[in-house]
């Protein structure tokens, strides 16, 4: 069964709020293999783990009828209050268990989620509801982070870096498929033709407070505030002090880049 760490009313809001959406280079790396594979057009487009639903959004743009799902009902209540796109529908069930019929769905997405999908059943399930000739897309976000502002990126990085190692204690043991590149989920994926992109660069616009709220959605933080909520805050607190002092500003709303590496499995049924 998926791993259950996004649950709460308050993280599910933060989550809504600072989470960002696949980048250019990510979105385009996945519209050229669905077109190179020819599962564009499509009729129905399944987002797994869809969060919140910023890769839903992306997803809805380009496909006539786009499903979210997810196992967390406050983070699908969130999805449906920020979504008004009439093509797209939001469903509560695990990733493990989707209320599709037996090769229905033309493309499979999930975006920074797989890792806490029970593999085994969810590969099996793939291969279920995927048509002949369907698709999947399965992507996330590494820990390699980088920030870029002026004269001073180099030192602002690694502000950020102290920060994220902190957190990075409390993480979850299934954070070992992120930090090997969804290596194991590709292994895993039983389509024939299949590949794994591993160095897809996206800059993703920021604020100073949204890289900061980016830490506070990471499952480690939540576990972090569990754990002991004053050093939790207090990090994150020290953490923007001495990004906006770097910086040379006061203002949390000051724009800064925040470059992420994507790791992208890819197969065609």
């Amino acid at each position: 069964m998926t791993t259950q760490m996004f649950e709460g009313k308050g993280h599910a809001a933060v989550y809504q709020k600072y989470r960002f959406a696949p980048g250019k280079e990510l979105q385009q790396t996945i519209l050229a293999y669905l077109q190179e594979k020819k599962a564009i057009p499509a009729e129905l487009v399944v987002d797994v783990g869809c969060g919140s639903g910023q890769g839903t959004h992306f997803l809805a743009e380009h496909f006539k009828k786009v499903v979210g799902t997810d196992i967390s009902e406050a983070q699908i209540q969130e999805a449906r209050d920020t979504c008004s796109m009439p093509n797209v529908s939001y469903l509560v069930c695990p990733a493990e268990e989707l209320p599709f019929q037996d090769a229905s769905v033309d493309v499979l997405a999930s975006f920074t989620a797989a890792h806490w999908f029970d593999m085994e059943k969810f590969m099996r399930e793939a291969q279920r509801v995927v048509r002949p000739g369907g698709c999947v897309a399965i992507s996330t976000y590494t820990v390699d982070m980088s920030l870029r502002y002026g004269e001073c990126s180099e030192k602002l990085t690694r502000i950020f870096r102290e920060c994220w190692d902190q957190i990075l204690k409390y993480s979850h043991n299934r954070l070992k498929f992120v930090l090997e590149n969804y290596k194991e989920i590709f292994e895993a994926l039983p389509f024939p033709d299949k590949k794994r992109i591993t160095d897809i660069y996206d800059k993703i616009p920021m604020t100073v407070e949204g890289v900061v709220g980016y830490l506070e959605s990471a499952s480690p933080y939540q576990t972090f505030m569990k754990n002991d909520p004053e050093a939790a805050k207090s990090l994150l607190q020290e953490t923007e002090k001495r990004m906006l002092e770097t910086m040379g500003v006061s203002s949390r709303e000051t724009p800064v880049e925040f470059w992420v590496r994507h790791v992208c499995v890819l197969g065609c049924k």
